[in-house]
């Protein structure tokens, strides 16, 4: 499976690496490297023999479940300076992409506490004249609806409802076919393109539209990278995933999608 791993100083690396992590390392030094074990201090990587035995009943949905119990304990071990510096970081590699460059619509998501934030990225996509969406959800229809927003706080409220997500009370909403770069929240990310969300499916729902021919890029922290995850059927693979540590690109995953 073809990947290009660049790393934040834009210099092409070796396909499919697993960049390795460490506390001490800013992310302007580090260049991706294949092959980091499984117990390194780098990316969040889990053995198989704690996946396989999570449970007997049903081995996939149990081995995400420990997955998202183990990813949600290393994220709330980010203290709140280390959150913001890797997330203002992150984004800055995707601001200076030519995929950011060349779209006009940019659908984001509105952060979580643990996730992360996408606030400077955001402005970066105003001070460019991009339009900006975010996720509304419908929960009767079990799928979320892009709508524009034009400030991060103004009509941005968290319903009752949900896992606690900030999203629109109202917006115009935006046909996924003009959507030209979708930022794809989760829980952990494999180096192959494929993600564990929260178990609600929202994002492989929209990612799935025959109408959404843009690119999906994931958003995470290094320590959100785990070595391999589950994969069933309907688990849609990203365009690319771009972290603190670097940005990694699957074209294969791309021809693919353009080609169905």
């Amino acid at each position: 499976m073809a990947e290009d791993s660049i790393d934040p100083q834009q210099q092409r690396g070796t396909g499919g690496a697993v960049p390795s992590s460490s506390s001490s390392s800013s992310a302007s030094d580090v260049t991706p490297t294949r092959g980091a074990s499984a117990g390194s201090a780098g990316s969040a990587a889990f053995s198989s023999s704690t996946i396989s035995g999570a449970g007997a009943s049903d081995p996939i949905n149990a081995s995400k479940a420990t997955i998202r119990r183990q990813l949600r304990k290393r994220l709330s071990e980010l203290s709140e300076p280390q959150r913001h510096a890797k997330s203002v970081t992150a984004c800055s590699l995707i601001a200076a992409s030519p995929e950011f460059a060349a779209a006009r619509v940019v659908m984001l998501y509105l952060p979580m506490p643990l996730e992360v934030d996408t606030t400077s990225l955001a402005l970066k996509c105003w001070q460019a004249g991009k339009t900006v969406a975010v996720p509304k959800v419908s929960w009767d229809q079990r799928r979320m609806l892009p709508v524009e927003i034009t400030s991060l706080t103004s009509g941005i409220a968290t319903p009752a409802s949900g896992p606690g997500a900030p999203e629109p009370a109202s917006g115009n909403p935006v046909p996924a076919n003009l959507i030209d770069l979708v930022i794809v929240p989760g829980l952990g990310f494999s180096p192959t393109g494929y993600r564990i969300g929260r178990g609600m499916g929202f994002y492989d729902r929209f990612l799935a539209q025959a109408d959404f021919i843009g690119v999906s890029c994931g958003l995470a922290f290094d320590e959100q990278v785990v070595e391999t995850l589950p994969v069933l059927d309907h688990d849609i693979p990203l365009s690319m995933l771009a972290t603190d540590r670097g940005i990694r690109r699957f074209a294969s995953h791309v021809i693919e999608q353009k080609s169905c």
